[in-house]
């Protein structure tokens, strides 16, 4: 089933209460696989995700590492707290987790995703000029100094730099480029790093050259 067949039956199973609540639109999250870690001194790498649709009993997410079908996730909104699950279906540009939590646990996580639509729907746009924001598609290219490619994805991006989640931990210093545009990692984020841009984009084209070289 596609991204968009997903979005569309997300939350539809009954027809009342907080069990019909959904929320579709782009939320930045956290996840993490613990199903991988081969001992308790291991840490767990975090990764960035960004959340597409939720319900009381499902989400839909895209993010740098997608884990096998049946596969453990532990993930973060700030909007919805700390959700786990299992994978339950693997899509070209994400994964679906079904929630695992007890009922009474499911209401209060609908009452969150009924509020947040209201607050979302009084927001007024941020109309600054020179802003981040999360790219349309998220998925890219890392390509080494030495040829080599790593699949990565972009937390959000702005004429100046873009901030990055991979399965990567370079170097403060090292340069890169993320699709085509070429530049130096400058700080490490919670759940990956940022990446300073040698020379400022401009906005409209920014997306376009996000997207790997042979995309």
């Amino acid at each position: 089933m596609s991204l968009a067949a997903t979005l569309n039956n997300d939350g539809r199973s009954s027809s009342h209460g907080w069990r019909d609540v959904r929320f579709i639109g782009a939320l930045a999250g956290r996840y993490a696989l613990p199903d991988r870690r081969q001992s308790p001194q291991e840490k767990i790498p975090i990764y960035a995700c960004r959340l597409c649709s939720i319900s009381p009993r499902m989400l839909v997410a895209v993010g740098p590492e997608v884990g096998r079908e049946g596969e453990t996730v532990s993930s973060h909104f700030d909007e919805f707290g700390i959700l786990h699950g299992r994978i339950t279906r693997r899509l070209p540009s994400g994964f679906v987790i079904d929630i695992e939590m007890p009922e009474s646990a499911r209401a209060k996580l609908g009452a969150k995703i009924e509020w947040h639509k209201k607050y979302m729907q009084s927001q007024v746009p941020d109309k600054r000029e020179h802003k981040r924001f999360p790219p349309r598609d998220p998925r890219s290219l890392l390509t080494l100094g030495d040829g080599t490619s790593i699949p990565c994805f972009i937390i959000d991006v702005s004429q100046s730099g873009a901030a990055i989640s991979a399965h990567f931990w370079p170097e403060i210093g090292t340069p890169m480029a993320v699709g085509r545009l070429v530049g130096r990692v400058v700080r490490y984020l919670e759940v990956g790093f940022a990446l300073q841009f040698v020379q400022i984009q401009d906005r409209d084209a920014v997306e376009y050259l996000l997207q790997p070289p042979d995309g």
